[in-house]
């Protein structure tokens, strides 16, 4: 059986992840990264969220590449020929990646996530059960930059990006990350999961559940802030906030101070309002023709696509 080799390549600096925090807070108006959300509670909550009935990303996407599995397959190998190199970006615990396998035979797979020693859990799962195929990690936060060590790809690949995080990146920044993923692909192609424009309660909802689960994962990033920055947000006092804003084509999520507050850490303060926000989250939603726009803009020249029968969800792939 072979061994999955790791390269570490993100180093956590609490210092840096502090200050960055500390200058969201500060900033008008007040903001926190996406990344605040995921300590462990934050992570659990959110694989939580992907099982609620309003949360119908994955499930979505999941049914499409099912349904196309043998087309997507045949599409993919006209890219990169047969057994590919697949790099997989948040690859997370590599499920997604893994029942691809059987239609993609990849010679080699390259899991990329910021959590490093997730990762590296799941990879020596997967290993176990797929103890002939060529497996590597990479710990790497690729939203500023994704490159990888030389001689990981080695020719044509697929470049793998689902569960629609592109739509966590602002346009011009999904333009970037996109045209680094042409780049890595090297002639191959990108298959990616895209949130596409539906009704506005369905958004919203998808964001606001019933249960409140993702009100407390919202919530549960000023705890993380307070471990963080020795700070003294109090959950109670705050109210989670989910919108569609339409001009931005983006789903919103806030925090709103319920009454007048000031959030003290150690070298800093910040005086909120009553119903003043702290936006938390944006999550751009796409037309099918915008986001093949944008992917001919990253240097792009074949794209295909798959839908559900609603148009809620689409699975692109590019190549050229």
């Amino acid at each position: 059986m072979n061994t999955p080799i790791f390269f570490q390549l993100h180093q956590i600096d609490d210092q840096a992840l502090a200050a960055e925090a500390a200058a969201g807070l500060q900033a008008t108006p007040a903001h926190a990264s996406p990344k605040f959300f995921y300590d462990p509670l934050g992570s659990r909550l959110f694989d939580t969220i992907t099982e609620l009935d309003e949360y119908y990303p994955t499930r979505t996407e999941a049914a499409i590449v099912a349904a196309h599995a043998p087309a997507i397959a045949q599409a993919v190998q006209a890219l990169t020929g047969p057994h590919p190199v697949m790099v997989d970006l948040g690859a997370g615990n590599c499920a997604k990646a893994a029942r691809l396998f059987a239609v993609l035979q990849p010679r080699r797979y390259v899991a990329v996530d910021i959590s490093a020693s997730f990762l590296q859990q799941a990879l020596q799962g997967l290993q176990r059960e797929h103890p002939a195929m060529d497996l590597a990690g990479v710990g790497l936060d690729f939203s500023s930059r994704l490159q990888l060590p030389a001689d990981l790809v080695d020719g044509p690949a697929l470049v793998f990006y689902p569960g629609s995080s592109i739509g966590n990146f602002a346009p011009d920044d999904a333009l970037r990350l996109l045209r680094d993923a042409r780049d890595l692909a090297r002639g191959g192609g990108l298959l990616i999961g895209v949130d596409l424009v539906k009704p506005i309660a369905l958004l919203e909802a998808a964001y606001d559940d019933a249960l409140g689960v993702t009100a407390a994962f919202n919530l549960n990033l000023l705890k993380h802030l307070n471990r963080l920055l020795g700070a003294d947000f109090d959950p109670r006092g705050w109210r989670h906030v989910a919108l569609f804003n339409t001009g931005a084509s983006r789903i919103e999520m806030h925090l709103e101070a319920r009454a007048a507050t000031t959030v003290r850490w150690p070298g800093g303060e910040r005086h909120f309002a009553a119903g003043e926000r702290l936006h938390t989250e944006n999550s751009y939603k796409w037309t099918p023709d915008g986001f093949a726009a944008l992917l001919r803009d990253a240097g792009f020249t074949r794209v295909q696509r798959w839908t559900d029968a609603q148009g809620w969800f689409g699975v692109f792939l590019a190549g050229g």
